[in-house]
């Protein structure tokens, strides 16, 4: 019986200690490849738990394999936007300006009731009040309602994504009818000389950029875009 308390105590922390260093606070907040790994570490350390002629190695191996290979596959999906795309996958519009995106649905396997449940939780109970619904890739649905008054001059935009940690995102700068060398500019005219100096970058369908780099004040600057109807 000691043995049993003992091990079930030190694979508590362990545990713990592990999940900690995945930075979440809560399952919701979890990309699909850290709710496998956080399934796994769950199953395989009740393995010696339950059976005290189990090796306590058996638990306590897989636990750090799984968490050393969490950290890795976070570092390497921060680096490379190709390895983010592969291990978390992408947002998905399920609402656009012209209503509910039908192929976008089929992609994610989900019906009209599903988006009508996820846009009921977000607390919009008519898509007619919304201008865009997006499904993240924790599984969360993010919404942009429209502007209350038809009549007001600042319609509602969605930012697109150009750069994230120093890395160009080549398809939403076409997308965006851009280029690198217009966002540089940009960069430039704001002393930041090298890209990886911006930490996030972004762009709304009038033309206007956001930028946050790692060390500076953000700040936001307008250039002119040819693919602003496209999103």
């Amino acid at each position: 019986m000691l043995v049993v308390f003992i091990k079930s105590l030190i694979t508590f922390f362990l545990v713990l200690i592990v999940v900690r260093l995945m930075g979440k606070r809560q399952l919701g907040e979890m990309q699909p490849f850290e709710l496998v790994i956080t399934f796994i570490i769950a199953e395989v350390a009740c393995i010696p738990m339950n059976d005290p002629y189990i090796p306590f190695y058996y638990g306590i191996v897989p636990i750090i394999t799984l968490g050393v290979l969490h950290l890795a596959l976070s570092f390497i999906a921060r680096k490379s936007i190709f390895a983010r795309k592969i291990i978390s996958g992408r947002s998905v519009i399920a609402i656009d300006k012209n209503g509910i995106n039908y192929e976008n649905l089929k992609k994610m396997n989900v019906n009209v009731n599903d988006l009508i449940e996820a846009v009921r939780s977000s607390g919009y109970m008519d898509f007619a009040e919304i201008e865009y619904a997006i499904f993240e890739t924790n599984g969360k649905v993010c919404v942009v309602e429209k502007a209350s008054d038809p009549t007001e001059i600042k319609p509602a935009y969605l930012p697109l994504s150009l750069l994230i940690d120093g890395k160009f995102d080549e398809d939403n700068l076409k997308l965006a009818g851009t280029r690198q060398a217009d966002v540089q500019k940009v960069f430039l005219k704001n002393g930041i000389k090298n890209p990886k100096e911006v930490l996030y970058a972004d762009i709304r369908q009038d033309g206007t950029i956001y930028v946050s780099p790692k060390y500076k004040k953000c700040f936001t600057e307008k250039i002119s875009i040819k693919g602003g109807e496209n999103w």
